[in-house]
């Protein structure tokens, strides 16, 4: 019964929360004064990034913790900032505010002493200051340029436990709606947003590339489409990463099997898209092959020009062929191959090659053979790798 009362303490909680973030949304919406104070904040804080300054936040206790995640967002998103303590910029740090910056100060009450007390030295060095509270008419509100209305009718904790709780929580969304707000004036887009997460999977899925992480043309399972079973086999055992056998053309008048259907932006020039598309297979074509090979000429070397990709075959390929038990000797690379493969260009993003084949209509794809326009097949990158990566 003690568990359970707990458990909806802890759904009140949320839900009073939740319910503060809609009631100052609705009033940056229909609120005259709190859209002219918002618009007028992001006006000042974003004059002094295009100046070539930056928003100096400050803040105390749970303010000032609000603020420092607010300089990682900001950060993140492309806004220079620094977080600035009030005590000990009144003890020589506050060398790190330029003419050129912009301040902002939060504080709930508007009233904290350590904050007012700065206020002196950035009027003398005619730095704005924009502040962010719940009471507007306030000392420090009264000193600010702008004022965003961070107001709350009261914290989740209630009377009895009034510790900063739904005051913090509006403080720190608010503080996201500036980082992006001004990241929005700045169009920092999803490159630029990368370039600050390098590390990680998410700076991985923004940046990794398809010829990051496939494996290269030689160090792949290639045969021609004449190939009997025995070789892909072989091949396929003697290049198991690729998880794989990437068919090749062999012979020009083969490339008529080919009819590749590309992502990426490797590939989708219409000049490309003609030389990787040709005409679809016909029954004659299959039918043409010699009936006898040998292993040099199943094999493909993988030439350094051109060439284009006929089909795939996987280890699901090999393994419905051997549960049929039905002439596996005469079997050829044709019959079995998968055409018409979907492709994808080497410098695609490995995250939109990882979507393709998971959330093809059909089946979920094992691999993707690498294509472009300079060399044609490049490798293979395989869904198993990607899902390791991300």
């Amino acid at each position: 019964m003690i568990l359970s009362t707990i458990v909806d303490s802890a759904a009140k909680v949320l839900l009073e929360e939740a319910q503060a973030l809609m009631a100052a949304a609705a009033r940056l919406q229909s609120n005259t004064t709190t859209r002219d104070g918002y618009e007028q904040a992001i006006i000042h804080l974003f004059r002094a990034i295009d100046r070539g300054g930056k928003v100096v936040v400050t803040g105390v206790g749970k303010s000032g913790k609000i603020g420092e995640k607010m300089v990682a967002t900001m950060l993140s998103t492309g806004t220079p900032a620094a977080f600035l303590h009030p005590v000990e910029a009144l003890h020589g740090d506050l060398g790190v505010v330029h003419p050129n910056d912009c301040v902002l100060a939060l504080s709930y009450s508007g009233n904290t002493e350590e904050l007012l007390m700065l206020v002196p030295s950035l009027k003398r060095r005619q730095v704005p200051v924009v502040g962010l509270g719940g009471n507007p008419k306030s000392k420090l509100a009264k000193e600010c340029v702008a004022w965003i209305d961070g107001h709350v009718t009261h914290e989740a904790g209630g009377d009895d436990l009034p510790a900063p709780t739904t005051s913090t929580t509006l403080a720190l969304a608010l503080g996201d709606a500036v980082a992006l707000s001004l990241a929005g004036l700045r169009s920092f887009g999803t490159d630029a947003f990368a370039l600050n997460h390098p590390g990680g999977s998410l700076g991985r899925r923004l940046l990794l590339k398809v010829e990051d992480a496939m494996h290269v043309a030689d160090k792949v399972a290639c045969v021609s489409v004449d190939a009997p079973l025995d070789i892909v086999i072989m091949q396929m055992t003697r290049h198991p990463k690729g998880c794989g056998v990437i068919v090749l053309e062999n012979d020009i008048k083969n490339s008529c099997l080919s009819n590749n259907k590309p992502i990426g932006p490797s590939v989708d020039n219409a000049d490309v898209l003609d030389s990787l598309l040709p005409s679809p297979p016909s029954s004659s074509v299959a039918s043409s092959v010699a009936s006898s090979v040998t292993e040099d000429e199943a094999v493909c070397e993988v030439p350094p020009a051109r060439v284009n990709v006929l089909g795939v075959i996987t280890h699901d390929d090999i393994h419905r062929i051997l549960r049929a038990r039905v002439g596996i000797f005469d079997i050829k690379a044709v019959d079995i191959m998968t055409r018409s493969p979907v492709v994808c260009g080497a410098d695609t993003l490995a995250s939109e090659a990882m979507r393709v084949m998971v959330e093809h209509p059909d089946y979920e794809l094992p691999l993707l053979p690498v294509v472009d326009r300079e060399h044609g097949f490049r490798g293979v990158v395989t869904l198993k790798d990607l899902q390791e990566l991300f």
